[in-house]
């Protein structure tokens, strides 16, 4: 007999529900008994947050359904005409749902009083962040779940120009803006008014982006670079760059070009994870490859590996792309620095920061995450280590993992005309700068509960030495000490040029650990040192957090 409080809640919950599927089976699990899965839909709503959306498919408040994305469609559409902002643009990857989660805003919106404007077809998050610009809108959607597993889906929120003092243009949502929408969307308790007025953007807007990305080439190369597109939607996107600049079009890892919400070849769909390129170093091997580029499934973020003379082909940290990204900018493009600054985040590398003042460019340093980035004055170039990279933030100011494969196939070319490699460029960067070897950490946790439980024990007890390493400094950063605003987590600093971040995920429930050591130069006595150290402090950390 299922609970009169819960069956309640449910019953309310349908009647609002305009998903005649997602009824019905709400509806099996009443006649059914099926109180565990009722309590699991509805276990609170999906929380909204600066991330906006994110979480599985399925019934009730707290999965992805048609129901979930209209509440927060008129949520957002409230806090839109309460500051006058009028025009909004919706993306979508090629996820399940997404094309429905799409038209379901539109709707809304249009019943709003908002100006509506869809994208094409899926297309990249990138182009979402262009067209919010290019077209001078108030704010954009992207319907996607990026990186996450293929049961997930997800919906981003952007803004255009100023709001409420924040320079967002064409930027995620940061505090307050998270909040006040999410008091919005819990205001919401009728079915509301819908619409029918909308425009399907035509080809010109992803013209338009192509034609933009493009500028930040300056020559053309016919190099081999082996792409994958992790079974999401930035082949079409990839290939018209790389046609469009002059250059040879990418060889695909055809097995993951095509979208596909099951992403059958992978167990997570993100080129971080153990296993995700592996199909794309095959294609390597086989063609003989001078580089490997591969996006997530909405190509926001872009990974690269490159063959190693002694180690044989291996992906390249996001940390390292940062290095090599930033350094090639600042060497050979000096142009586009004039009056620009360089940023990342706090869980990124220092050699940003390094690369930045050997170079005279300004520095600026974030809270994780590009909403933060994006909000740097004059952005020249920003990263993060989690495969995010900002190369002209003029024209999306958010990570494009598309303009960064063009970049990095620009510095390929660039380099191999002087006989190097990026391989060999890196080694040029740390002895100029010092070795600095990262590592992240991720453990997956039932419920992200467990990781502020983590951290209160950290805090309660705070630990002398990690692997043997004496502790120098502790930083909460829920109380930083650089301006910084507050976020849940602690930097702490050790002897020998080591510093480690724990803090949990923002989109996932992971406990995540971030470690930098840091080397004089780039020799084979320091790069075996930084390894040793690294690989102790891992094996402490996972025994300590895990």
């Amino acid at each position: 007999m299922i609970d009169d409080v819960l069956l309640a809640e449910v019953e309310e919950w349908i009647a609002l529900d305009p998903d005649p599927k997602s009824v019905a089976l709400l509806r099996e699990w009443i006649a059914g008994g099926e109180e565990a899965k009722l309590r699991k839909s509805f276990s609170g709503f999906l929380q909204f947050g600066t991330a906006g959306l994110r979480g599985p498919m399925g019934p009730g408040p707290s999965c992805m359904n048609r129901a979930v994305v209209s509440r927060a469609a008129a949520g957002l559409a409230a806090y839109m005409n309460a500051r006058n902002l009028k025009s909004v643009v919706i993306g979508r990857d090629a996820r399940y749902g997404s094309e429905d989660f799409t038209f379901e805003s539109a709707e809304i919106f249009s019943g709003a009083g908002l100006d509506v404007f869809i994208l094409p077809r899926p297309l990249p998050t990138p182009v979402l962040a262009f067209a919010v610009n290019e077209l001078q809108l108030d704010a954009g959607v992207m319907v996607t779940a990026s990186h996450n597993p293929k049961e997930d889906n997800g919906y981003k929120v952007y803004l255009g120009g100023t709001v409420d003092g924040v320079r967002y243009y064409g930027s995620q949502i940061v505090p307050p803006a998270d909040e006040q929408i999410a008091a919005e969307i819990a205001a919401i308790n009728s079915v509301q008014p819908r619409g029918a007025n909308w425009t399907v953007l035509d080809d010109g807007i992803f013209d338009a982006y192509v034609e933009r990305t493009i500028k930040i080439s300056k020559k053309s190369f016919a190099n081999k670079i082996v792409y994958s597109a992790m079974h999401g939607v930035g082949t079409e996107t990839v290939a018209a760059v790389f046609k469009a600049a002059g250059y040879a079009a990418p060889i695909l890892v055809t097995e993951q070009s095509e979208p596909n919400p099951d992403f059958p070849t992978v167990q997570f769909p993100n080129p971080e994870e153990p296993g995700a390129i592996d199909l794309s170093l095959k294609v390597a091997r086989e063609h003989g490859a001078d580089l490997v580029i591969a996006n997530d499934p909405d190509a926001d973020r872009c990974a690269a590996a490159a063959l190693d003379p002694d180690l044989g082909w291996r992906m390249l940290r996001g940390d390292e792309v940062g290095a090599l990204l930033g350094y090639f900018i600042a060497e050979e493009l000096p142009e586009t620095t004039q009056g620009k600054s360089f940023g990342n985040s706090i869980v990124s590398s220092s050699i940003l920061s390094k690369i930045a003042a050997g170079h005279g460019i300004e520095f600026h340093e974030t809270l994780t995450g590009f909403k933060w980035l994006a909000k740097i004055p004059n952005l020249g170039f920003g990263y993060e280590e989690a495969l995010g990279y900002a190369v002209d933030a003029l024209s999306v100011n958010d990570k494009d993992g598309v303009s960064a494969a063009l970049m990095l196939a620009q510095c390929q070319g660039v380099l191999a005309d002087r006989g190097m490699t990026v391989l060999s460029y890196l080694d040029e960067i740390w002895n100029k700068y010092g070795f600095h070897r990262t590592e992240q950490i991720s453990i997956r946790v039932e419920d992200l509960a467990q990781v502020d439980v983590t951290l209160a024990r950290l805090r309660a007890v705070q630990p002398i030495a990690i692997a043997g390493f004496t502790v120098t400094l502790i930083e909460d950063l829920l109380n930083p000490a650089n301006n910084l605003p507050p976020t849940n987590g602690l930097r702490i600093w050790l002897e020998n040029g080591i510093r480690i971040i724990i803090r949990p995920s923002g989109t996932e429930a992971k406990l995540k650990c971030y470690i930098e050591v840091v080397r004089p130069s780039g020799s084979p006595a320091d790069k075996a040192e930084a390894e040793a150290m690294v690989g102790s402090l891992r094996a402490q950390l996972l025994k300590e957090l895990s």
